[in-house]
């Protein structure tokens, strides 16, 4: 039987480092804009929850962020499914507030799994999302 195609670590990457470059972009503007220019920890936490919206969103309702759909990889659950806001806000949580935990014990604890801790919690995996690619 065939298994869905992981997404490897390098797209996944890529893909962060362009939602939290967006996200950051629109946050500093906002900041600009108000004229606060303090990036203290209430301001980096409130970053991080912006973060943790914008994950929980786009990819609660189609599975992709816009880094993910540049890099054409997709979040669904464990069966190929797509997934829920609920398994979205999981997944979401490790990734905006935890990322670094979240990796160490992924990589550790599901070691050759291309799993974080919180897509094993959420039931989640990323793979790619070109049509008909799938890994034996």
């Amino acid at each position: 039987m065939d298994k869905i195609c992981r997404a490897c670590w390098k797209d996944r990457f890529w893909a962060w480092l362009i939602d939290v470059l967006l996200v950051g972009i629109l946050w500093a503007s906002l900041l600009t804009i108000s004229r606060t220019y303090s990036f203290s920890p209430v301001g980096l936490g409130l970053l991080m929850a912006l973060l943790f919206v914008y994950w929980t969103a786009l990819e609660g309702y189609r599975g992709q962020s816009l880094g993910k759909m540049l890099l054409n990889i997709v979040v669904l659950g464990q069966e190929g499914e797509k997934i829920g806001f609920k398994d979205s806000a999981l997944e979401s949580l490790g990734k905006a507030f935890l990322l670094p935990l979240d990796c160490l014990i992924g990589w550790v604890v599901y070691k050759g799994r291309g799993q974080r801790a919180f897509n094993k919690f959420s039931n989640t995996i990323v793979a790619s999302a070109n049509e008909g690619k799938w890994c034996t």
